[in-house]
Parts: structure tokens; C-alpha cells; sequence
């Protein structure tokens, strides 16, 4: 027997015998995914953390038999304490949680408000992380015990990279192969030249620049590295990031060369894509550029790499050589152009179903 409702939205069933199974309502469910984050600055805490991440062939893509006994005999030993004191310095203590959970609970809450404004209450809005809780197999069931038959996922990072995008997929479906019933997916492409998407950016950077009393001489565009293979392997993330700099320096208003397009957290003896953001940055102070800005497009929220590598070691390496003015533009986080542009990319995949 098919089952149906009654009406769409009320949970009853028709022509169902009495001793049915309760069924939730229909719903439609919206899953927004990023990277994620340890749940403390403890050794145990951090160390979960990156070994899940670590362990991860599409971050690390080294043989197992090769790759894990070093990890877990050697930069598992010494890492999380390293770690665990950068995060412990940039740790929200009053929510008891990283800057990272705290950012994506205010993003999902704005875009939660704005889907149901413009399509009602039986679209659901949750969030998961690749790495850490919560995870993206719980959540997955959660919407589905909620009703969610028709599921859009939305991995918040703007410019595709087989380490992020495509790792955040695998896991959605390895949650969905648990299901006996699934839902319908769709998965939302990258929005790296989404009009909206650029424009919050632009907005981002003109809101700093009106409060500084010099302009700085460059404006760093500041993305997350990779080994330089991946480009050579058909990684698309490079091309990506210049054209995401590119079209922010045009919609700017901006001449040839204002914004310079490089890459950080560089991990490993291999060669990733250059130029090293770090040593980008120190170039640019000896050849007398004494002002810079520094924005990270690839990010959608403020995090470690942000807080800690950017503001940290980063702004100390500029200083260092010889800058004078280092300046950071925020991550778009739950800033409202941000969350238009995000409502934007889930409105465009929700379409034929809402």
C-alpha cells in the first residue's frame, strides 16, 4: 500500500490500517555543512579531532600502511598540545565552544528565520560538521525521523576543493547509505562567482576600509592552501580563487593588481600552491608596501586559520619584515549580505520543490 496524507504538511495518513506506524509530516530539509571543530582545547578533545581529520584520504591521501603509524605514533603525540593552546586563544569560554560553533549557530539561526519567511515552516534548516559533532550522520537522521524527504545539502565553502566539498559530500552519502528510507538530495554547487556572494565580500572590505585613517597599499586575498598536485590532478579550487579575487577587485572598482591571490596553512614537505601567504606577506613589507589588509574568501566563518594563522603568525611575519599597519577583514560569518547570498544559493537548488 502506498500511504498518503491528507493534506500536504499534516502528518495523517489515508486508507492506512489503525495499527500504522505514526508518520511525521512532509517536510523538506535543508542541511548546511562545514568543516568543523574540536569539542575542547584538551589533549583527548583535540586529538579526536585530528586524527578524524587527519584520517581523512581526501585531506591526506598518502597510503594508510605509510600514513598512520606516523600519525598516530608521532604528530598525534605532540600536535594536539600545539593545537590545543592555539584554540585555547582564540575558545569562546563563556558558550564553551570555538568561535567556529559559535559563528555557524548564528548563521543557521538568520538563514533558518529567512527560509521560513519565504517558504514556511515546513522547511527545516539544520547544520552539521564533517569533523567533530555534531556530525553529519546524526543529523541526517535527525531530519529524516523529522519527516525531510526531499534534503538539500549546502557545504559552506564557496570555492570547490576535492578536501572540502567533495569530503563533506562523501560523508552526507556514507550517513545516507544507514537510512532505510532516504530522501531525495540534491547537493548545491560551489557559488565562488555567485553576484551576492561577491558583493557581500566587496561590501565586507569597503565597511573596513571606510574606518581607516590610511588606505592600505594591498589588499591580501588570503585562501586555504593545498598541495600543488591536486591542481595538476584536476582540482578545480585554484582557478576558483583567482577568479573569486578577480571579480571581487572588479566589483570593487578596483585597477590591476590591487588584491593578490595567495594561500596558507601549508602542512607537510610537499609543495602547495603558491605564493605562501606568510612569506607573501614579509615580501611585501621589504619592497616597502608598509600597509596591508588581509581577507579570506575561502572561509565562510571566522575560525582557527583566521583568528589564530592570520592574526598570529601571518600578522607577525609582515611586522616582523618591517610592516607598519596590518589590517583583517572579518570572514562574512552571519553578516546579512552573507546570509542574502547563502538564502540566494539555497532558494536557486530548492526550486520545483518549494
Amino acid at each position: 500500500m502506498t500511504a498518503t496524507f491528507d493534506r500536504p504538511g499534516e502528518g495523517r495518513l489515508t486508507h492506512a490500517p489503525k495499527d500504522h506506524p505514526p508518520q511525521p509530516r512532509r517536510r523538506i530539509g535543508v542541511l548546511v555543512a562545514n568543516l568543523g571543530t574540536p569539542d575542547n582545547y584538551d589533549y583527548w578533545s583535540m586529538r579526536r579531532y585530528l586524527s578524524e581529520f587527519l584520517s581523512d584520504r581526501r585531506v591526506i591521501d598518502f597510503p594508510a600502511w605509510k600514513w598512520q603509524p606516523l600519525l598516530q605514533l608521532v604528530i598525534l603525540s605532540k600536535r594536539p598540545f600545539t593545537s590545543g593552546a592555539n584554540y585555547k586563544s582564540i575558545w569562546n569560554h563563556e558558550a564553551g565552544e570555538s568561535p567556529l560553533m559559535t559563528i555557524t549557530k548564528a548563521q543557521v539561526a538568520k538563514l533558518r528565520n529567512a527560509v521560513a519567511d519565504r517558504f514556511g515552516a515546513d522547511v527545516m534548516v539544520e547544520f552539521c560538521m564533517r569533523y567533530g559533532n555534531p556530525s553529519t550522520e546524526s543529523v541526517v537522521r535527525k531530519m529524516v525521523d523529522a519527516g525531510c524527504e526531499q534534503l538539500l545539502f549546502l557545504p559552506l565553502y564557496p570555492q570547490y576543493a576535492g578536501a572540502t566539498s567533495a569530503t563533506a559530500n562523501d560523508q552526507l552519502f556514507r550517513a545516507l547509505m544507514k537510512e532505510k528510507r532516504q530522501p531525495a538530495v540534491r547537493v548545491a554547487p560551489e557559488y565562488f562567482d555567485h553576484p551576492l556572494y561577491i558583493d557581500a565580500l566587496a561590501k565586507s572590505v569597503e565597511r573596513v576600509y571606510a574606518g581607516l585613517d590610511h588606505r592600505p597599499d594591498v589588499l591580501v586575498a588570503s585562501y586555504h592552501g593545498m598541495p600543488k598536485r591536486y591542481l595538476l590532478e584536476g582540482d578545480p579550487y585554484h582557478c576558483q580563487c583567482q577568479k573569486t579575487s578577480r571579480l571581487l577587485r572588479e566589483r570593487l572598482g578596483w585597477e590591476a593588481g590591487a588584491i593578490d591571490t595567495t594561500f596558507q596553512s601549508v602542512f607537510g614537505r610537499e609543495e602547495w600552491l603558491r605564493p605562501y601567504t606568510v612569506e607573501h606577506v614579509a615580501e611585501l613589507a621589504k619592497a616597502g608596501k608598509k600597509r596591508i589588509a588581509v581577507i579570506s574568501p575561502a572561509f565562510s566563518a571566522d575560525c582557527i586559520e583566521t583568528l589564530e594563522e592570520i592574526q598570529g603568525e601571518i600578522r607577525e611575519a609582515f611586522e616582523h619584515a618591517g610592516g607598519e599597519s596590518f589590517t583583517y577583514v572579518p570572514c562574512l560569518n552571519d553578516d546579512d549580505a552573507h546570509i542574502g547570498a547563502l538564502m540566494a544559493v539555497v532558494g536557486d537548488n530548492l526550486a520545483g520543490w518549494v
